[in-house]
């Protein structure tokens, strides 16, 4: 008692306990006193703790003897709330409900309403509770019980937040139990699981469909876009509405809203897609293991995706287009506030896939009760991808053992060095910061080198930044030097028209900040000196590092990817803006004629294992340096009347897993150096 004493005056509420024996409720005296008991005590604010009478009970083992009007706590609160005339029992397990098997079943799925005609016969429960006399078995008998008698029960997690609350709010969680529940014409439940082997199912039959085949899917889902285009901007203006009345942030609305032209992008990324290289099948290495046995390694789709994001429909468009092109099956969840938009898109999509593969390939969750369970299927679902906010994406990795992949925090930095051409920098910033600030690659903190202070040009982009609206505050050193507002800490995603400055001693100082109070996302140096900047790209640990160029140019589309599924700041699997390739994994085919295993003179088994180097697809585009490291050079054209080059450099080292650099200028002349000379960059991406 002393625990619910303790937590209970903590809302200001007393406690007291009541002890009670089987043989007592045979009175009818003493059940008339009991009601009035515990009307007086809730009168006073008491709230009365039931226990058995263990000293004085008659009953002979008291954690295995089940006979008597009670036999346990479960059904003790059944009979409690008979006798109270409660309006509603809730038992309290250490799952969320009852489960047609042992939730740690691979089958297993939660039932939302006990029907016991239905149900019965079909569950199958499993070891009783470590403590107490019960266990599940016990709880549905108790439940069962309650509701024929007219009390209803619901029977939810004790260990979720906010459980009995959610239920008074008539929220679907749990399993309920009702008497008149055998009436009622339920719709029909397509569970979690059932969605996710569907999934699968058709991912397999899209992945034996010829390659031009899942190209022309492509193409059809890019013309209903366009075809549909009216029809979905007016969801997604009602959904907007819906936002708006509600109060939602307007970094939220922005992302909800799907702008004039985003149809026909989303279209023309998805055409862009369906034109590259199918990534299935790539033959990716080339073994021969003896004569006539050669061993490959190629491409192959991961198998079924669970995608859940917030807020931005134009996510559930790419992420379909990239799950097609890479033969995997999908499940979504988007965020209720685009309901409306999600629901139209999906409809869109999946009535452009033939029958020959199936509409179930894409899967769109509507309900957030059922997301517990999907995070459960680790038999079914390869991959979670979660796109939202750091509590979305904590919440996840904390619940499930699937592999969760995708970043919590944006936190992008902006180092101006003392070598830096400051209208470039200008331009960098103000483009890195106001072009979308909602954007994970948005900048969040700008680092200027403390020779630059009382300096015009950082005066001038200063002026420029409040100028546009951008609210500015400060670290220790800037707070002061600059005279603005102490910033609460470094370690913040604004995701609006707000950022931070602080001053740095040198590129050393910059790096060790990044590192401190970073989230490797994306971080950029702006510098003329150029061996500032290749300490910068080569030192700071995270997916993309850029020189003189924003951080908005972290983006799948920018970086010739087609489209992005998201981006990663993981560090197995992919990392950066994820494409086709970061939903693919592999298998090892050998392809053999008659074949034994060779052996030497002394019978001992031969090793002659022998590389076949691959040409065309699988290196095409990219040239090995031998040193672990892979340039790919691209044309780069923005609003100039010349050419401008633009280089990204894909490195891979023991110390660091991938991640990309980026430099504008001329070809590097050596592997040291990604620029020789430093030419402006194009107007703001």
């Amino acid at each position: 008692m002393a625990l619910y004493d303790a937590l209970f005056s903590q809302l200001d509420v007393a406690s007291s306990q009541l002890l009670v024996t089987d043989s007592e409720f045979k009175h009818p005296d003493f059940r008339m006193q009991l009601i009035q008991t515990v009307n007086s005590l809730i009168a006073l604010r008491v709230i009365p703790v039931f226990n058995e009478n263990d000293a004085i009970s008659t009953r002979k083992a008291p954690y295995e003897d089940s006979s008597g009007i009670f036999w346990d706590n479960d059904s003790l609160a059944a009979l409690l709330a008979l006798e109270l005339k409660a309006d509603l029992l809730v038992l309290l397990s250490d799952v969320e409900g009852l489960y047609s098997a042992p939730p740690g079943e691979p089958h297993s799925r939660i039932i939302h309403t006990y029907i016991k005609e239905r149900h019965q016969g079909e569950i199958t429960f499993g070891d009783k509770s470590r403590v107490g006399r019960g266990g599940m078995t016990a709880k549905v008998k108790s439940a069962v019980y309650a509701a024929s008698a007219g009390t209803p029960v619901v029977i939810i997690s004790g260990f979720a937040t906010d459980s009995i609350i959610k239920v008074l709010q008539g929220e679907r969680i749990g399993t309920l139990f009702h008497q008149d529940a055998h009436l009622w014409a339920l719709p029909k439940e397509v569970g979690a699981h059932e969605m996710a082997v569907s999934a699968r199912e058709c991912s397999r039959r899209l992945q034996s469909v010829s390659s031009e085949d899942r190209r022309k899917i492509l193409l059809d889902i890019a013309d209903a876009l366009e075809a549909n285009e009216k029809s979905i901007r007016i969801e997604n203006e009602a959904d907007v509405a819906a936002a708006q009345q509600a109060g939602y942030e307007n970094s939220l609305i922005s992302r909800l809203t799907l702008k004039p032209g985003k149809i026909s992008s989303l279209a023309k990324s998805i055409r862009i897609l369906a034109d590259m290289e199918d990534p299935i099948g790539h033959v990716l290495k080339r073994t021969e293991l003896a004569d006539g046995l050669v061993l490959e390694k190629t491409s192959c789709p991961l198998g079924v995706l669970l995608i859940v994001f917030e807020s931005r429909p134009d996510a559930l468009v790419q992420i379909a287009s990239l799950a097609i092109r890479s033969g995997n099956g999908l499940l979504l969840k988007g965020g209720k506030e685009a309901m409306r938009s999600n629901a139209i898109l999906h409809k869109v999509i999946t009535g452009a896939i033939p029958d020959t593969v199936g509409e179930k390939l894409i899967g769109l969750v509507t309900s957030r009760d059922e997301i517990p369970e999907l995070l459960k299927l680790d038999d079914v679902i390869d991959l979670v991808i979660p796109r939202g906010s750091n509590k979305l994406v904590t919440q996840i990795k904390e619940s499930t053992k699937i592999p969760v992949l995708g970043h919590a925090d944006g936190i992008c930095h902006v180092y101006i060095d003392k070598s830096a051409d400051m209208d470039m920098a200008k331009r960098i910033v103000l483009d890195a910061k106001i072009d979308y600030p909602a954007a994970c690659n948005a900048m969040e903190t700008l680092l200027i080198h403390k020779d630059l202070l009382k300096t015009k040009g950082l005066n001038d982009l200063i002026v420029q930044l409040r100028g546009q609206g951008v609210t500015i505050y400060g670290g220790p050193r800037a707070s002061i030097e600059l005279d603005i507002p102490r910033a609460h800490s470094f370690h913040h995603e604004y995701n609006s028209m707000a950022c931070t400055i602080e001053i740095v001693d040198d590129v050393h100082a910059a790096i060790d900040h990044i590192h401190r109070h970073g989230s490797a996302h994306t971080d950029c140096v702006v510098a003329k000196d150029l061996d500032v900047a290749e300490i910068f790209l080569r030192q700071v640990d995270s997916a993309a590092v850029f020189h003189n160029a924003s951080t908005r140019f972290c983006d799948g589309a920018r970086f010739g990817l087609g489209a992005e599924v998201g981006i990663s700041t993981s560090r197995i699997h992919a990392r950066g803006p994820v494409g086709v390739e970061g939903l693919l994994t592999t298998r090892w085919t050998p392809h053999f004629k008659t074949f034994s295993v060779p052996r030497d003179a002394a019978g001992r088994k031969k090793e002659q294992n022998k590389t076949i180097k691959i040409y065309g697809s699988a290196t095409k585009g990219f040239a090995s340096t031998g040193h672990a490291n892979f340039t790919m050079k691209k044309k780069f054209y923005k609003r100039r009347p010349h050419p401008q080059s633009l280089y990204i450099q894909f490195s891979l080292t023991r110390s660091s897993p991938l991640k990309s650099s980026l430099s504008f200028g001329r070809p590097p002349e050596s592997l040291k150096c990604l620029a020789s000379t430093v030419q402006e960059p194009p107007a703001p991406l």
